[in-house]
């Protein structure tokens, strides 16, 4: 019976050390990138906020701006939002011009 509750209390141990290393694992990393952003080694995605590497490979050329995303999805979602405001803006300068030439 003894050597049963010292094998289940050395169980306990080993699980709570593990799982108190993977929390630590997640804190440094999540510290080192608010470290990265600082340092400007990282950039905000547009779309979601999550943290993206400067060196992404997943970007969009908007004039003189570079926007980075962490997905192609985020991506994506930007890219129609652009298109969209842009149709919306050229519908609306066309409806402008519209009634300025029945005045």
């Amino acid at each position: 019976m003894l050597k049963f509750v010292i094998i289940i209390v050395a169980g306990f141990l080993l699980y709570r050390m593990f799982t108190n290393d993977q929390k630590k694992k997640k804190q440094v990393k999540e510290k080192e990138q608010v470290k990265k952003a600082a340092r400007g080694e990282m950039v905000q995605d547009p779309m979601c906020g999550a943290y993206v590497s400067v060196d992404s490979d997943i970007r969009v050329k908007e004039g003189d701006t570079v926007h980075r995303f962490c997905s192609f999805e985020c991506r994506d979602n930007y890219v129609k939002r652009l298109t969209e405001g842009s149709s919306s803006q050229t519908e609306t300068a066309n409806a402008s011009a519209t009634q300025k030439e029945s005045a």
